[in-house]
Order: structure tokens, then sequence, then C-alpha cells
């Protein structure tokens, strides 16, 4: 396995798009240490385009995307996000966003480095509680975070590193321009003088608060932006020290679940023996609530017990009855029509219908909450990534001011999407104040992948024109179990507005049209959406729709390809529009060797993916021939197998080289997994699906064992979005290499999706302790 970053190229363009020598204005906060803030971030650019035989017109998301949205609704307040020195030396930065694994917490102590002159282990970046005021400046989503903050923290680190200029200018006795700042000292030229920051933290802090003009860093001035670095709290992750939600010691908040019904979304029509239970060893209370029937004990293993005894007569829920087959007839149903038929004669066509199975976003971390409700008050720590909506809808079900609830925002062990909901901290408040007690509540396993959120199931319907060697029209038909966007834009208002009858069908069309676009000269393109059935509880998993989306147009290329006598790499590099596209396609092609002989059973796919001002393009190499695992364990997965893969990034500026390439991994493994092996199978209204070892996520030994990540050089001065980006690219080009190895188009995904099981489904009651092997031996 390898990953490496191609050099900077001195003549890549990067001063010149990046934002030169622009004055930036922002604040010296009153304090009694030096406190700074930015005023204003800065705009994204367009991307570039190509010409080509049959232009396409650019679609919404080429000229503005979802990613501009949250970075121009986060301008307005990013003169609250603020940037400390303390007495010590230090920097601290809280930041308003949450951290999941992604790694922005580095990325952003990064930025301070840079600006501030620090020693990257002398800044403390820690996640900010909820925040109101901020508005959109709190939701962690559409690989937004280092986009919007970028401009915003490093304004305000230069402000701070000017600031302790002048307060060493006036000890020191001498002119700001004999003094340098370097490592956290600022010395002078003429005496060799020095001042550490935290000597003058003190006198640099503003009486009152003050604007100031900055001049920020070029490119060409980097020493820590676009270098590799580790992560800020890997030593605390590998030594078990970081802590997550159930790590935190909160007073009298004992281990809490929840029992939960045999169906999506059942209700509690009563329970047979509620007193019993509450006798058990180390149970301390049982109540019925909204989602089923809480119990509080001693440990969870107590907890899990108490579910287990409990006697619930169940109500129906929202998904009675339904099987993946019903849910495919709506969705059939609902499927926009195609308008351009082909021509007898004179055009031919490409016409293809594609299936996404249900998909469970998978975090290691199952959905926790701590919540201690009190007379007039509540508080409450969890990972969320729309904290502020958590918040207010908390406040509103309790019947409280928003004020008199606190929110904090902890670590997570993971999201990829899951943690834009706060169903969790929800129903942990809910339960607290019925129980009049603390709560630390766990969700079971089970419970997050029959009872949690869901990557909906989808269709995908496609016609291409073409003649001549050209194509003329492309049309898809984007058909989608219903997308919760519950959540909004991380704030209450555009939260509500998404749930109302119309809101939510406007959300997801807006959110569709704002992410979704062909990186293809390919005539008239056409990309549509419709929603149907409301009955499940669904969410953003990472990537949103562009992993099905880019999967159904990346096959439909290489069947054109094949049908027009084309190369499929050479085909696709035709047809770009844009020259970031064709270069990271250039790179893998390159260094995967495309076209190299390959044995029968097995073949290359290649496919490339644009989002947020970023590129990505993947080769993938697979082996469809009869696998074994060489291990001897039960439901051990024999199917076909990637062998190798080299994806080529180009987002713009990469602020952590090393954490790119950590993402994209994931993102790869994702892919895969939603490629080949990772469904939900629903039944009858539940899930079948159960844990770790029967829903089949990408496992270490069938990672491909040839991994390698080339970060393009420098296109841009500015960062592009890269949290979701190899997702969409990975499984595209891993259909398209199982398309190739077996001389098939896949068409249902996952591909073994409608093979037997492989697994005996657990009842759903009554509920079921965890399985021995939840959470083991995966790659993510």
């Amino acid at each position: 396995m390898g990953v490496h970053s191609s050099p900077p190229d001195p003549g890549s363009g990067v001063v010149k798009d990046g934002m030169g020598r622009r004055r930036f204005l922002g604040y010296v906060l009153a304090g009694s240490t030096l406190t700074v803030a930015a005023q204003l971030g800065e705009a994204v650019l367009d991307p570039a385009k190509a010409a080509a035989v049959v232009p396409s017109v650019p679609g919404p998301s080429e000229i503005y995307d979802l990613n501009d949205m949250l970075t121009h609704a986060a301008l307005p307040t990013a003169n609250l996000i603020s940037i400390r020195i303390d007495p010590d030396g230090t920097a601290s930065l809280a930041l308003p966003r949450a951290e999941v694994g992604q790694g922005i917490t580095t990325s952003s102590a990064m930025l301070i480095a840079e600006e501030l002159d620090l020693p990257l282990d002398r800044v403390r970046v820690t996640l900010a509680d909820a925040r109101p005021e901020l508005l959109f400046n709190q939701l962690t989503g559409g690989s937004n975070t280092t986009i919007s903050t970028f401009t915003p923290i490093r304004v305000a680190a230069a402000v701070a590193r000017g600031r302790l200029l002048q307060a060493a200018a006036l000890e020191l006795g001498e002119a700001i321009g004999t003094l340098t700042a370097k490592a956290g000292l600022i010395t002078s030229a003429a005496s060799g003088r020095s001042l550490g920051y935290g000597e003058l933290a003190v006198k640099a802090a503003g009486v009152a608060t003050s604007q100031v003009s900055v001049v920020l860093k070029e490119p060409s001035e980097f020493t820590v932006i676009g270098t590799g670095r580790g992560r800020i709290d890997a030593l605390d992750a590998v030594t078990g020290r970081k802590t997550f939600a159930m790590d935190l010691r909160v007073p009298d908040a004992l281990p809490t679940m929840v029992c939960r019904p045999p169906t999506i979304n059942g209700t509690v029509r009563s329970v047979e023996n509620l007193a019993e239970v509450r006798a058990m060893p180390g149970i301390t209370d049982a109540v019925p609530v909204s989602t089923g029937v809480a119990v509080r004990g001693r440990t969870f293993g107590q907890c899990i017990d108490a579910v287990r005894a409990l006697k619930v007569v169940w109500g129906p829920g929202t998904a009675e009855g339904a099987s993946d087959a019903t849910v495919r007839q709506k969705l059939r149903r609902a499927e926009l029509p195609l308008v351009v038929p082909p021509l007898p004669l004179l055009t031919k066509a490409v016409d293809a219908r594609f299936t996404f199975h249900f998909a469970s976003s998978g975090a290691l971390e199952t959905n926790c909450a701590i919540a201690d409700v009190r007379a007039g008050s509540a508080e409450i720590w969890a990972s969320l990534k729309s904290p502020i909506v958590a918040q207010e809808q908390i406040a509103l079900r309790l019947g409280l001011p928003p004020t008199a609830v606190k929110v904090h925002v902890t670590q997570g062990g993971g999201s990829f999407g899951r943690k834009l909901f706060h169903d969790a901290a929800a129903e942990a408040a809910e339960i607290s104040r019925a129980m009049g007690k603390p709560v630390k509540l766990m969700w079971h396993r089970t419970d997050d992948f029959r009872q949690g959120r869901t990557h909906p199931m989808s269709t995908s319907r496609v016609r291409a024109t073409y003649t001549l060697g050209e194509v003329l029209t492309y049309e898809q038909r984007h058909t989608s179990v219903a997308t919760d966007f519950g959540h909004g834009l991380g704030e209450i208002i555009t939260s509500q507005a998404a749930r109302l009858p119309v809101g939510d069908l406007t959300f997801s069309e807006t959110v569709f049209q704002l992410t979704q676009q062909s990186p293809y000269h390919f005539g008239a393109t056409t990309q549509l959406l419709s929603e149907t059935d409301k009955g499940f509880n669904t969410g953003s998993m990472r990537n949103i729709y562009s992993p099905n989306v880019r999967c159904a147009q990346e096959l439909v290329v290489d069947e054109l390809a094949e049908r027009m006598g084309k190369d499929a790499y050479a085909f696709r590099r035709r047809h770009l529009k844009d020259e970031r596209a064709r270069a990271v396609l250039d790179k893998v092609a390159e260094v995967g060797r495309w076209g190299r002989a390959m044995p029968a059973g097995t073949a290359q796919g290649i496919a490339v993916h644009p989002e947020y001002h970023a590129f990505v393009a993947v080769l993938a190499e697979i082996d469809c021939r009869p696998q074994t695992t060489g291990r001897k364990v039960p439901n051990a997965y024999t199917g076909p197998r990637v062998t190798k893969v080299v994806c080529a990034v180009d987002t713009g500026l990469a602020v952590n080289p090393r954490g790119l390439e950590a993402q994209m991994m994931g993102g790869i493994m994702d892919g895969i997994a939603i490629t080949l092996t990772s469904g939900l199978h629903l039944e009858d209204g539940h899930f079948l699906e159960s844990s770790w070892d029967n829903y089949f996520y990408t496992r270490q030994w069938n990672t491909p064992p040839e991994l390698e990540i080339v970060v393009m050089p420098p296109t841009t001065g500015r960062p592009g979005g890269a949290g979701e980006l190899a997702v969409a690219g990975a499984m595209a080009a891993v259909a398209c290499a199982y398309g190739r190895a077996t001389g098939t188009m896949p068409t249902t995904f996952p591909i073994n999706h409608a093979e037997p099981l492989g697994f005996e489904p657990l009842p759903t009651t009554p509920p079921i302790p965890a399985s021995p092997t939840d959470g083991l031996d995966l790659a993510r």
C-alpha cells in the first residue's frame, strides 16, 4: 500500500490563482488576554471549462454548488470565530464544527500555525458548544469545513500575529520592521532579544474591540499549509485517551438503553411486565417513551438484560409490510419520463436502469448521548454536526427557551452523514425528563442497523443517444426514497422548512441540483430527481446522491465507448469538460498502467468525479474469479475482490496532504463496500441486517493489497471539498471493472444483494445482545 504527493510545481499558477496581496479585515476583541477574530471570508472560483465537439450547457452545480452556498451562508458570522493567545504561549480555537474522524481539528490547527508562526503542537483546537448566533456557520457537512473556514481562521491568526508584533515593539522599544516572529518567539534583529507570545499575550490584549487590517501569506511562503502532518489527536486515539460521549463522567448519568419496535418506527401499545423489569438487578428505571421503552441501570449489560426481558405489545410502524420489491415498484411508478427518443436510422441509444438498495452509514460509534434535564434547564453531550438545530428543537420539545438548553459537542467515532441528525440527543432528553434523572444513552448496534437512518433506496434511469462517434444527448432520471434533510442548513428556520409537506421535496431538489453534475460534454444533458415514500428514517449518507448517480453514468460511459469502438479511458478523456479532470484521469491511467494485459475474469475500471471544486479519478482492478478468504469462519465473503486501486485527487490546495490521503482511502473503502457487498435487505417492514457480522462492509482481508493515492500539485490557492470526494469515484470505477471482467453491465447494487443472504437473520423480538464479531475485522 503506498501514498505519495506530487511536489508543487513552481509554474503551476498557484500564486496567480491565489489571493495575492489582498488585504483582509479582522478584529482585536476586548479581553484579558489577546483574542482576535476575522471579519470576512473569500469567494470561491468557478471551475474552468473546456471545449468539445458537442458541448453541454453548464449545469447549476457547475456555476454555483452546495459548497458555495454553505460558504457564503457562513460569511456573515465569520467574525464570531475567534482565536485566543494564552499566557502559556498557546493559541486556542473553539472550532464550530464536529470532528468525527475526518481530521478537521488538525487542518484548522495548521492554518493557525501557518499565519501565527507557531509550532503546531502549541495550537489547541476544541469543539464549540452550540452557538445559535452563528446561524449557518455551525453545520458540518458538504465537505465544507476547510473551505468555509480557510480564510477566517487565517485572518484571525494573522491579526494575532500583528498584534503581538506591535506589543513586542513597544516592549523592546524598537521598530516593528526590525522584528521577526517565528516558532512562538518575536526576536529583534538589532539587539537579538526575544519575547515569547505568552509574555506578550496580556500586553497585546484589546481594551475595546477594534478593527485592523492584515495581509495573509502568499502560498509561496507556506511552511505548514500544504505539508503532510500527523493528526494532533492521533496519540490520544491510539492510547485510548481520546474522549467520546460515552467516556464522559457526568454526575449520576447512568447507562440507558431502549427496547425498540420490531418494525420501522413502530409504537408502544402496552408493556406487560414493567414492574418486574424495574425490579431486576441494577435497574433503576423503566419508562415508555415515544421510541420504545427506556431502561436505566448500573451497567449496560444490565440494561441489555432488561431490554430483552421486556414484554411489549407493539403498534404498527411507518413501513409495515414493505420489502425491497414493494419499494422498487413505488420507485418505478415515480420515475420522471425521458424525453429524447432515439431516432431510427439517425441515432442510436444506450438505455439502462439501475437499482441501489438501502445502505447503512455504518459509523463505528453507534448513536449515543448524555442528557441531564431538570426543571427549567437541560444539558446535552453528544457528537453533533448540526448542534444549533439540536439545541433549538430539543428546547421546543421540552418547552424551554433555547438559552436554557446547553449542548456540548463531543468528539465523534465516525459519522458519514449520520450525526447531522440529533436523534440520540433528543431521545436522551426525553428519557431524562421522563425519569427525572441524568442518563447516558447508547443505542444497541442492532438498533442502529434496523431503526437508524439509512441511505435511501433509489433507481437511476439513463438514456444517452449518439451518432457518428458523438454523444448527442444524455438524460438521467434519479428516483429515490425521500431523503430527510430535517437538519436544514444548521439552524431551525431551514430545518423546519425542510419538514414541510412540500418543503422537503423542494429541499431535496435543491441539494440534488447543487451537487450533481456531469463532467462530460454529452450534448443536451439533464439530470433530474424524483422522490417517493417518506416512511423510512433516511439521511445524507456520505456523498448524498453522488455515488449512485455517478456509478450509473460511468457504466453508461463504458457502454458508449464499447459501442463506438473506443477505449474507455480515451473516450472519457476526449469528452471531459475540465483540464483538472483530464489531469487526474491521465495520472491514474499512467500510474495504474491502464490497458495492461490481465487474465480472464479480471479487469480494470476507470472513473472521474468532480465535486465541490475538486476532482478525483480512480482506477480499480477486480478479480471476479471464485475467491476464498483462506479463513474458516461463518459468512466468509467469496465474491469479487478489488485487488488494486489507484486514486488521483486534485482539491486545488491540500491543506494537509496526509489527511487528504486518509480521506481518499476511507472513501475508496466506502465505494468498494456499496458496490459489492454492503446493503440492507428490507422484509416485512424491517431490515434483516443487525450487526457487522452480516452487514458486509469492506473487511481488512478484502481491502485491495495495492492502494496508491496521488495528491496532485496545487492548482489553485484555495482548498476544495475532500471529505466525500472518493466515494463516488471509487464506486463507479469498481462497478466498471466488474462489468468489464464479467462482460455484463451490473445494474443492481450492491452486486451481491440478490444472492442468498449468507446469514441467518436475528429475530426482531426479543431484542438480541451484541454479536460476538461486533465491530471487529473492519477496514473502516
